[in-house]
């Protein structure tokens, strides 16, 4: 990041590189923040909150794994029970010295959440950063953006949400600058007073590099401010509330940009000395435009086109000086930047009363027309085109585009595959509805559903909202009641609202509170908490919840148990279509709690012999097999796949895949076979067929059957 050797800060633990993915570069940062601390003789703690969700969804099964570590360095993880209760807690540690005496000088915060989770807490960003930060505390904002709604309802984009509570927002292009710019936004933070952004996209922070943790820089800090810029305690509200916003405005960010300025957070990769043409890159689309050169061979002829290349590390506020000296001289310029234009619209702004003047192209032409795309990703095949375009040189190097090869351009033909449900997961069972119901789905695993036209679920919501577009919808409705899946992750995050507020409307609805006892979609994590069925079934009867009923895959654990609520039944899991039956005809709210553990982490435990392993394995006898498919039809399972026999087209199951959930056996069929006590063989012996893995693990005699079609 550009700074001369005497602002350089060797950690003598740190002498060798070290191979880190960008999520363990978010656990070191912190360790790493304390030791410059204690290399400058303060005594600083750390506090990490915030929210998991992909791309930063391993994020706090890691920090778990270190936080033995991270508490010998006074920085203590407290996963938030959702985002805007955590950044809350991390406003709360700049605050310290509103609450008495500390043994600590300051307390840096680190919040993290993907993109829904940066739009629920947009209250908080803004009140708390317009108190601002402590002086040797400061709060750095880990943002997880999903770009093409990988793992995501919408894709979705966190640097407008940032700009409109004015918090400055950092790139990071790889894992090495997820430290560097890490680093930045804690010195930058406690500087201006401001909450500093750090953008992150899945190719940087699930991505991983070598990395040297041997030399970090030690940032500047420009002449002090007239004004304070810091956290204030003699600044009362409401009474001064016009006084924080002239701060914020007219002194904080003017201080980050210069800030910014001296320690060269932007900075010149390339300056032509005869230039023409300037690119500049944003985050992610930096990377996406060096491999886009090195594909066209101009990264060796940057001098003879006349490019220049500058890095745009904190993409909002622009700090327009620097900018302003690099675009100097050059006839056209190209920003590239994903998703909507933040960058190019300031340097538009900056250029509009500058006698400099030259092209600009980003999201569309000086002319007006589209020529970056604003939706889904970049790919370098897509830069390497519109540099082409950008250059007007189509003779020499449109024949370099074409002899990339189809390939490279458009990419490897990758085939679609729909997403499901695992292999004995209890939604498969939990979110059938009766003949006629209706269903609502949310944020968890049993969203998929929608993708099941026999499940019946037609809509769903953002986290926290479900059931409430049934209360909106209801009065206006022949419909007289629905069904509303809802995850014990997103009940303990914010659902129990909604249900709260579907009593207070008196709505006919029933909500099905899915306990799989583990947020299984980010990783298997426990929901904070540590909320349990029995304790969930006493906050519904609080809530006023009459009808209530536990169905569990083992009820006789929750007979007699004395921590359920007194009005909750117990049934089993295959009774479920008759209580819902029967609440379908209740006036009011409802509720079901469906209790089973999520298969993929029964799995994972039984692999760290955390739970038993099930005796029972369930196999299919293709002579008897008539291929009929209604074993998968009851289970609604992926390990039932079809085989090709001579006899015809049959099922088997995949005992690799299996869960021993056993669902497929409540079929009417003769041609399963139940084991007690059978092992898989060992991945050398899978070349046996199945039929000969039988005889090796038992005798079994199979008796004369016929098809009870």
């Amino acid at each position: 990041m550009g700074h001369d050797k005497n602002y350089i800060f060797k950690p003598e633990a740190n002498t060798e590189p070290v191979f880190l993915s960008g999520i363990q570069a978010l656990v070191e940062l912190p360790k790493l923040q304390i030791q410059i601390d204690q290399s400058q003789q303060l005594k600083t703690a750390g506090l990490i909150s915030g929210y998991r969700g992909s791309p930063l969804g391993g994020y706090d099964q890691m920090l778990w794994k270190h936080e033995a570590e991270l508490k010998k360095l006074n920085i203590v993880f407290q996963p938030g029970l959702n985002e805007d209760l955590a950044a809350t807690a991390l406003w709360g540690s700049q605050m310290q010295a509103a609450f008495g005496p500390s043994p600590y000088q300051g307390v840096f915060g680190i919040w993290y959440g993907k993109g829904p989770g940066i739009d629920r807490s947009g209250d908080v960003f803004r009140t708390a950063n317009m108190f601002g930060t402590s002086a040797l505390g400061g709060v750095l904002a880990v943002a997880g953006d999903d770009h093409t709604a990988q793992s995501s309802t919408f894709p979705h984009q966190s640097d407008g949400i940032f700009q409109a509570v004015a918090m400055p927002i950092l790139q990071p292009s790889n894992v090495a600058e997820v430290i560097q710019f890490g680093l930045a936004g804690i010195a930058l933070s406690r500087y201006s007073g401001l909450w500093v952004a750090l953008k992150t996209v899945a190719d940087v922070i699930e991505a991983a590099a070598t990395v040297r943790l041997n030399e970090l820089p030690v940032f500047l800090n420009p002449p002090p401010s007239e004004t304070l810029l810091n956290w204030d305690a003699n600044l009362k509200w409401p009474a001064q509330r016009f006084e924080l916003e002239t701060r914020l405005i007219e002194h904080k960010l003017p201080a980050a940009k210069a800030w910014a300025r001296l320690n060269r957070i932007d900075r010149k990769i390339h300056m032509a000395t005869a230039p023409q043409f300037a690119i500049v890159s944003v985050g992610k689309a930096h990377q996406d435009l060096m491999q886009a050169l090195q594909y066209l061979g101009l990264d060796q002829q940057l001098e003879h086109y006349g490019i220049s290349i500058y890095k745009v590390g904190m993409s909002w506020p622009l700090e327009d000086k620097g900018m302003l000296e690099f675009i100097h001289g050059h006839a056209r310029v190209l920003v590239l930047e994903e998703k909507r234009s933040i960058v190019e619209i300031q340097l538009k702004e900056m250029l509009y009363h500058h006698e400099i003047k030259p092209q600009v192209f980003g999201k569309r032409t000086p002319q007006g027309q589209h020529f970056l795309p604003e939706t889904g990703e970049y790919s370098s095949a897509l830069v390497a085109e519109k540099i082409v375009e950008f250059l007007q040189q189509p003779s020499a190097l449109q024949d370099k585009i074409k002899a990339l090869g189809h390939d490279i351009l458009l990419g490897p033909a990758v085939e679609q595959r729909s997403p499901f449900f695992c292999s004995g997961c209890p939604h498969n069972t939990s979110t059938q509805v009766p003949e006629g119901a209706i269903a609502g789905a949310g944020i968890g695993c049993h969203i998929m559903a929608l993708m099941m036209p026999e499940r019946h679920t037609h809509t769903f919501s953002q986290m926290g909202g479900e059931g409430m577009h049934w209360v909106g919808a209801a009065p206006f409705s022949d419909m007289p009641h629905i069904f509303q899946n809802l995850g014990d992750g997103t009940y303990e995050h914010s659902g129990i609202l909604a249900i709260r507020a579907a009593i207070a409307a008196k709505t006919n609805i029933t909500f099905k509170i899915l306990y799989n006892d583990a947020v299984a979609m980010t990783g298997g994590q426990p929901a904070e908490g540590n909320n349990d069925p029995a304790r969930i079934s006493r906050q519904l009867a609080a809530e006023g919840i009459q009808q209530l009923c536990l169905v569990s895959e083992q009820p006789e654990r929750w007979q007699g148990h004395t921590d359920l609520a007194p009005n909750c039944k117990i049934l089993h899991r295959d009774e479920l279509a008759v209580i819902q039956q029967e609440y379908q005809a209740y006036q009011g709210v409802s509720a079901i709690i469906y209790d089973q553990t999520c298969a993929a982490e029964k799995r994972r435990r039984r692999k760290q012999n955390r739970l038993a392993a099930s005796s029972k394995r369930a196999f299919i006898y293709d002579r008897v097999c008539e291929g009929c498919g209604d074993c998968s039809v009851q289970s609604n399972c992926i390990a039932i796949e079809p085989i090709q026999t001579p006899q015809g087209l049959k099922r088997k199951v995949n005992q690799s895949s299996c869960n021993q959930d056993l669902s497929c056996i409540k079929g009417f069929c003769p041609s399963f076979i139940e084991l007690e006590g059978a092992e898989l063989h060992h991945p050398m012996d899978e070349g046996l067929d199945y039929l000969h893995y039988l005889d090796h693990v038992a005798t079994i005699q199979v008796p004369q059957m016929t098809s009870h079609n």
